[in-house]
């Protein structure tokens, strides 16, 4: 396929695909000069306004439909399947990993007793849940909320990272092959990966517009919400490489990636804390999941032995389903080094191996989601009518799979 040279947005339309607009011309987006220098009531209102009317509100509407689907068809799996009522609909969401975050949303983070397993989850996520329990007075429908307005954020901000390169087809049908992923209902409920690949996506786009302090920033953030988060920085130094390569001069914006990791020192901090020990995570880590620093190798001969169990369920859910992730990230990553920047190689690369060295291999599925541009490689190739028909049909049959045997209660990643 021939490659994009120019984004289709109106506001991108002179940017080339290898020269990102500069940062006075993402400023000009959002703040015209006829607005004026101080910041008044006034422009701030049409500032608003003008983003507000500017949203793909399509793609918006797309996003939410494909929400109330989801959420719809989970409730109708329950009832059919499990034949009794729904003690409260967010119920047979919260489940798993959910439940550790509504608990540090309420009570934060404690260093003893059973709950000193939840200092292996990240903070951003409750602190957001816990500041719209203010407003809504109810801890898991604000997370629905967080976790609903994190995942349209990281739609359109993965259609318009999409758009710097390819066409518009290609990018919509990124957001599309992102909603109907296999383990995409942890997007639209109180888990968060909604919000951390909305980050990613942010950090890689803001970094693209050369705007640096804001990728910087949102790196902060990242690193709040997921170990993984840390990924970011050789990802951003490769985008650098390139940006220097084209027009060999040296900015000192450059160095706000290096602010980073500062959110996952802010997480060792909430561990000495709470447990008198900046790392108890990895004790907690090795104690209640099994997982410790180890040769990747190492977990993937583990699933292949598990295969072969004698436990029918066990053996499709913990076995296979999990080399089959396991494969599709390692192969997602070969084929985005041919396909895609350099960049989102090392992100895919770096995820991957993080999945994969840590003994118990577990939850690959899952933490597929957060290596977006494998939704870029499936719109590309789904450009063939072949390719679309047979992700799409994969996608959706084991999305009804996982959701139905979710509410249920069993593990579903």
């Amino acid at each position: 396929m021939k490659k994009r040279q120019v984004p289709t947005s109106p506001e991108l339309q002179s940017t080339e695909a290898d020269n990102p607009p500069s940062t006075q011309t993402a400023r000009k987006e959002i703040a015209p000069a006829e607005l004026g220098n101080s910041w008044t009531t006034d422009r701030i209102t049409t500032i608003v306004r003008q983003q507000w009317q500017q949203l793909n509100w399509s793609l918006v509407w797309m996003i939410l439909a494909v929400k109330g689907l989801i959420l719809v068809f989970g409730v109708q799996s329950y009832l059919i399947l499990a034949d009794k009522p729904i003690g409260g609909y967010g119920w047979i969401w919260n489940r798993w990993d959910s439940l550790r975050h509504i608990r540090i949303a309420k009570i934060g983070y404690v260093g003893v007793g059973a709950d000193k397993a939840d200092l292996i989850g990240f903070p951003l996520y409750p602190w957001l849940v816990w500041l719209f329990s203010f407003i809504f007075q109810n801890y898991l429908l604000s997370a629905f909320i967080v976790s609903s307005l994190a995942l349209i954020a990281a739609g359109l901000l993965l259609h318009k990272l999409v758009l710097i390169d390819l066409p518009e087809s290609v990018a919509w049908n990124s957001v599309w092959f992102m909603l109907i992923f296999p383990t995409a209902y942890f997007l639209h409920i109180n888990y968060n990966e909604s919000l951390f690949i909305a980050l990613a996506i942010g950090c890689f786009l803001a970094a693209r517009y050369e705007q640096w302090l804001l990728a910087g920033i949102l790196g902060i953030f990242l690193c709040l919400t997921r170990l993984n988060g840390l990924v970011i920085v050789p990802a951003l130094l490769i985008e650098v490489f390139l940006q220097y390569r084209a027009n060999r001069r040296w900015q000192w914006q450059w160095l706000w990636i290096l602010v980073a990791p500062l959110g996952f020192g802010i997480y060792l901090l909430l561990n000495q804390y709470a447990a008198g020990d900046a790392f108890a995570f990895t004790a907690i880590g090795k104690e209640y999941y099994q997982k410790s620093l180890s040769a990747p190798w190492v977990g993937i001969v583990g699933l292949y032995d598990l295969m072969w169990r004698p436990e029918i369920s066990r053996t499709q859910m913990h076995g296979v389903q999990e080399i089959v992730f396991t494969v599709l990230g390692a192969v997602g990553t070969i084929a985005c080094g041919f396909l895609l920047r350099p960049s989102y190689t090392v992100w895919m690369a770096g995820n991957w191996l993080l999945f994969v060295s840590s003994g118990l291999i577990l939850s690959v599925p899952r933490y597929t989601l957060v290596m977006f541009p494998i939704f870029i490689l499936f719109a590309r190739f789904a450009e063939r009518r072949f390719w679309n028909s047979v992700i799409t049909g994969w996608s959706l049959l084991f999305l009804a799979l996982f959701v139905a045997l979710f509410v249920q209660g069993p593990w579903a990643f």
